[in-house]
């Protein structure tokens, strides 16, 4: 099994040991003071949703009650959440993400509430459409179905007393151990386990949270090292391609000297080309940023920023001249006579 813990003072208990009545227990107010509410929830695999010739295939499938709501930060942009009555007598309505409006009912997802859909064949009326809580990447949390959990027992988990899972809420984000320590503490006791053997896991959400901002900054990092080779190795190709310019008009400096050109105006016409070769670079780079910007990667929609826009030919600008400072020097120091008999 597996406990988690939320934001906002939320956590989470999974486990196929978990029961209704381990919920219930959880909700002690002597045994754990600092637990403010808590959700049991079942899930279902492989459900489908179909209004009249749309179909969707539901990435995750809850029946929960409507505590849950409330613990997963979860408000609606159309319609209504469902009630505890709904839940008592185990009406088949549900509440949508976006996604799954979207695809049955196109743009217009606020007219989605009201509807008969079905869900693996069973008959539920939207009762609301949730609001965006836009794609984490790797899954999208707006393609969800919730249903009151007795409707889900009822049509599709049974009635069994295991749960997938408990969601449970502090009563503050500053007593998320606290609740979490009791929370393993009922459970142990209610398990007959300890820390050695448990067989469920408690995940604290504020604990998450950390590890991902920590992988975030180590990918930050590992891209920007990256990014710096890049740079570095298009830099010296420049710088090359400069050398070899230089290479070849070896004769044109030494005309160019011969008849006064000052060694300022030899530097400043290789270091213009040498940005003007730079920014061209970055202009492709762009046009090909704006043309990979049209396809999602990962369910997530890329955003050119103007500021980005800037900033890359800034940059290309900054190492052309950069990298084309050598190259310039060098066609500057070569003295007119030698350039004159260069074949």
């Amino acid at each position: 099994g597996r406990a988690t813990g939320g934001q906002s003072g939320a956590s989470r208990t999974r486990s196929t040991n978990l029961t209704v009545d381990d919920e219930q227990a959880l909700t002690d107010p002597v045994l754990a003071p600092d637990v403010a509410r808590t959700a049991p929830i079942v899930q279902a695999q492989g459900v489908t949703a179909t209004y009249t010739s749309a179909t969707h295939s539901v990435a995750s499938f809850l029946g929960t009650t409507p505590s849950y709501f409330d613990i997963s930060n979860s408000t609606v942009a159309a319609g209504a959440l469902f009630t505890d009555a709904d839940q008592q007598s185990a009406s088949p309505v549900a509440v949508i993400g976006n996604t799954v409006a979207t695809d049955l009912f196109g743009a217009a997802t606020g007219s989605a509430v009201g509807q008969s859909i079905q869900l693996n064949g069973q008959n539920f009326t939207v009762a609301g459409v949730l609001a965006v809580k836009g794609s984490s990447g790797l899954n999208d949390p707006d393609d969800i179905v919730v249903v009151p959990l007795s409707a889900a027992q009822n049509k599709f988990t049974g009635y069994a007393p295991t749960l997938a899972s408990i969601t449970v809420q502090a009563v503050s984000a500053d007593v998320m151990n606290q609740a979490q320590n009791e929370v393993q503490m009922i459970l142990d006791a209610r398990h007959h386990v300890d820390s050695t053997n448990r067989d469920y896991q408690v995940r604290n959400q504020a604990q998450i949270l950390t590890t991902a901002t920590n992988t975030t900054q180590t990918l930050t990092i590992l891209l920007g090292a990256v990014a710096a080779i890049s740079l570095l190795v298009g830099g010296i190709g420049v710088m090359n391609i400069m050398l070899v310019t230089v290479t070849e008009r070896t004769r044109e400096i030494g005309i160019r000297k011969a008849i006064g050109a000052s060694r300022g105006s030899i530097v400043a016409q290789f270091l213009i080309e040498s940005l003007i070769i730079s920014v061209i670079g970055g202009v492709a780079g762009i046009v090909i940023g704006f043309a990979g910007s049209a396809f999602p990667v990962l369910g997530v929609q890329p955003e050119v920023q103007s500021w980005t826009v800037w900033l890359s030919l800034a940059v290309s600008a900054i190492i052309g001249l950069v990298f084309g400072v050598y190259p310039a020097n060098k066609a500057a120091k070569l003295r007119p006579i030698d350039a004159l008999r260069y074949e």
